[in-house]
């Protein structure tokens, strides 16, 4: 049976077929709607962990308890991952392990830019490069395979294009193994002697790999019927030559698009190891090579060290996602004319959303002239404009620990200045330990949860804190106004941010104090389903005076048009917070 399937659905329906009992992930865009669609069969156990570290260990104990496991995370996931991934790689298994890892080139939802295959090699663990959802589902099948013959873990690598395109796909039935029965294996046990022989193992496994590389179909040849016709460019010009691709994923769809019949193409499903004899073999075929890849140039400088002369990143970008003609105007080929709109359309920067519980927090902060130590989830947008009251963010947990060095480092001229702030899902993932370490090393520091019981960002998962599983279904909920005290905070407070005068008044309370403190701003995120929400605000427009102080919030219900306010009744939600803002009473709403 065929159905057009986005490629994070196949990836799932990938994971099915082939028997898959356990999948343990961490939600990250583009990964996410892998363990969504895999929790719709009931055949297969699926959760969501805490941090993708977690996640990695409980896919592999699964393993160890012999049944096939999964665990999928975005492309910084794997940085939370790679301590467990580099002993497992050592250890081995008991059934098949596949780590589904999805990149994010062009950053179209992620704070930085980074190529997973380095973790491929530095951990020495096979990797599969699917190109579009049937090769998705194929590949995650065929992972197992691999997984189980050579004792390994197998990454299959997804990018934004691959997950969240769709095209066909031929679904088969579910096939599960027998479960492996558990045998205790002292060798397993990564320390002194047994980790030294489980490298040369590893070492063994590779060179293995690289001769199953070089003849399994999932590199492939793909040759041209037509020579090479005005292909030209700065670096080479090549007129009636025969010109060899070398390319994977998403690159090999644009290849395809931009050249068709006139070059050679060596697809490459496998990008770590890559095989040698084959590439030679296609490099000697044709008269020149170009490697076309996404991000950095691991194929290309694989193929130099071969002593093959290829074109590639000297041509194509180093930054950025590709396109088909993106690649066009680096050949200097044709680019196809397209329909341009006369009007100058206004950028629509994202915002949060009308009657978000964030924005309040971010307006007092900004008020107050507060250092904010940023951190990840959708309560970044707090850092653009109108607000502007972010200063920076690293990654998942960092405004804890972060804040915690810079306090330490700035004395009291930071402490009574500076916050850091961290989503409830955030905090759980990996701002604990951060707190943590402010208990426990004793800055003054203070630290706001923003608690809007989801994980926002990433569509609305559940988390540790809502008392909910993947499922829906009811679970342990952690309490973290106990948590926060058990690690030694005797100041912990709990704030409405659709207060402003409260807000504002605990903030600077907490920011005055000389012990470390825990603030929790609690309230729904206004987009979670069956969330009641109160009339619209009404405004007065005789008494408003055209000052915009409530534009100041940054409100998408809220706009002024020839001098007045106007709020837009299908955004707003009557959360009030814009008439607190107001000092003419412009803007009526109900009481909170």
């Amino acid at each position: 049976m065929k159905e057009l399937m986005l490629g994070n659905k196949a990836v799932a329906r990938g994971l099915y077929e082939a028997g898959c009992s356990f999948i343990s992930s961490y939600p990250g865009t583009p990964s996410t709607e892998i363990t969504e669609e895999a929790a719709k069969y009931d055949e297969i156990y699926c959760e969501w962990a805490p941090n993708e570290k977690v996640a990695l260990e409980a896919a592999h104990g699964a393993t160890l308890g012999g049944v096939r496991a999964s665990c999928a995370m975005k492309h910084v996931g794997l940085n939370v991952a790679a301590d467990p991934l580099f002993t497992i790689s050592y250890q081995g298994l008991n059934a098949g392990l596949v780590i589904c890892v999805a990149d994010d080139p062009g950053m179209h939802s992620s704070q930085n830019e980074q190529d997973s295959r380095h973790y491929a090699f530095a951990a020495k663990v096979p990797m599969l490069e699917p190109s579009d959802s049937e090769e998705a589902l194929l590949y995650t099948k065929r992972a197992y395979e691999i997984s189980e013959q050579f004792n390994t873990p197998v990454f299959i690598k997804l990018c934004t294009r691959v997950s969240h395109s769709q095209s066909v796909v031929s679904k088969g039935e579910r096939t599960v193994p027998a479960q492996v029965p558990y045998k205790k294996d002292p060798t397993k046990v990564m320390m002194t002697l047994n980790s030294r022989n489980a490298h040369v193992r590893v070492e063994q496994r590779t060179r293995d790999l690289i001769e199953f590389a070089e003849t399994d179909p999932i590199n492939r040849v793909i040759r041209g019927s037509k020579t090479a016709e005005g292909i030209e460019s700065d670096i080479f010009y090549l007129q009636n030559k025969k010109i060899g691709v070398i390319t994977s994923s998403t690159s090999y769809q644009y290849a395809k698009e931009v050249w068709g019949e006139n070059v050679d193409i060596l697809k490459l499903g496998m990008v770590y190891p890559l095989p040698e004899k084959l590439i030679l073999d296609f490099a000697a075929s044709v008269d020149h090579v170009i490697v076309l890849e996404e991000l950095d140039p691991i194929i290309e400088n694989h193929c130099k060290a071969l002593g093959i002369k290829v074109t590639g990143k000297e041509l194509f970008p180093i930054c950025g996602e590709f396109s088909s003609n993106t690649i066009r105007e680096c050949v200097k080929a044709t680019v196809p004319e397209f329909t341009v709109l006369d009007d100058d359309i206004p950028g629509r920067p994202p915002v949060m959303c009308a009657g978000c519980p964030h924005r309040g927090i971010f307006y007092v902060l900004k008020k107050l002239k507060c250092m904010v130590y940023g951190d990840i989830g959708c309560y970044t947008l707090g850092a653009v404009a109108p607000l502007n009251a972010m200063d920076l963010n690293v990654c998942m947990g960092a405004s804890c620990s972060g804040l915690h060095g810079f306090n330490k480092a700035m004395g009291e001229v930071g402490e009574k200045n500076s916050v850091g702030v961290i989503g409830d899902s955030t905090f759980v993932h990996s701002g604990i330990t951060g707190i943590t370490d402010i208990s426990y090393n004793m800055s003054n520091s203070t630290v706001i949860i923003l608690d809007n019981s989801i994980t926002g960002m990433t569509g609305h998962q559940q988390n540790p804190t809502t008392g909910k599983n993947l499922r829906g279904e009811p679970a342990g909920k952690v309490d973290l106004e106990a948590l926060c005290r058990a690690l030694g905070y005797n100041r912990v407070t709990v704030i409405d941010p659709y207060d402003m005068a409260e807000t504002e008044r605990v903030i600077k309370e907490e920011l005055q104090a000389e012990e470390p403190s825990i603030i929790i701003s609690r309230r729904p995120c206004v987009m979670i389903k069956g969330t009641v929400h109160k009339p619209p605000i009404k405004p007065d427009k005789d008494k408003c005076v055209g000052c915009k102080m409530c534009m100041q919030i940054g409100c998408p219900a809220i706009s002024v048009r020839d001098g007045k306010v106007e709020i837009d009744t299908t955004l707003c939600i009557g959360c009030n917070v814009c008439t607190q803002m107001c000092k003419f009473g412009a803007l009526c709403g109900e009481e909170s």
